[in-house]
């Protein structure tokens, strides 16, 4: 039998995504057998990613808490353009990508109604209210290529339809039922690159 502290250190790794309960013991062992200071560095690094890490107060991305995210600060970037994503991981593989120069608008999430999750749940009012300002021209809608994906790009489109915008989405290429962020970085540019109108 495993010392409790031991047991609960097992426990909370297996939670992590892509963790099965022999990784989180190999995981849990390896912290064992490293220096004291290694496992404080990494514990240190956690909680200071929980206390100082936000979402940016214009597009919702992740950001420095009470601050603005790189891109919206970035007086280089293009505010016509706006590329609207379900999760902060989608700016990470776009911005990869080097293709794309406007802005973001991270919805944090997608439309699911079999787990409750509704337009009001995702940061479409944020959306609405950032396009009627009227700087932008032109939303790219870049859900991930899944059935809760392209039901919120549907949405949208019926959403910002009557908008005087051009509602673009990406080409084909990507893998239907992925995630943008394993999308390799030329495919995915590729896709940016030869958006076509949202319901074309």
């Amino acid at each position: 039998m495993l010392p409790t502290p031991l047991l609960n250190l097992i426990d909370e790794l297996g939670r992590l995504p892509g963790i099965g309960p022999k990784s989180a013991q190999r995981m849990a062992f390896h912290l064992l057998r490293v220096p004291e200071e290694e496992a404080v560095l990494l514990a240190t690094a956690i909680r200071e990613v929980k206390e100082q890490i936000g979402t940016c107060e214009i597009c919702f991305n992740i950001a420095q808490r009470g601050e603005v995210c790189g891109v919206c600060a970035d007086s280089r970037r293009e505010i016509e353009t706006l590329c609207v994503v379900e999760d902060p991981r989608d700016v990470v593989a776009l911005e990869r990508t080097q293709q794309f120069r406007g802005r973001y608008h991270v919805l944090q999430g997608a439309l699911s109604p079999l787990e409750g999750v509704g337009p009001d749940e995702l940061r479409i009012d944020e959306l609405v209210k950032r396009i009627s300002e009227g700087a932008v021209r032109e939303v790219i809608v870049c859900t991930n290529p899944t059935l809760e994906g392209e039901a919120t790009a549907m949405y949208l489109a019926r959403l910002l339809g009557p908008m005087s915008i051009t509602v673009s989405v990406l080409a084909s290429g990507l893998p239907v039922g992925g995630d943008l962020e394993y999308a390799d970085d030329l495919t995915l540019g590729r896709a940016l690159e030869g958006r076509r109108a949202l319901g074309a």
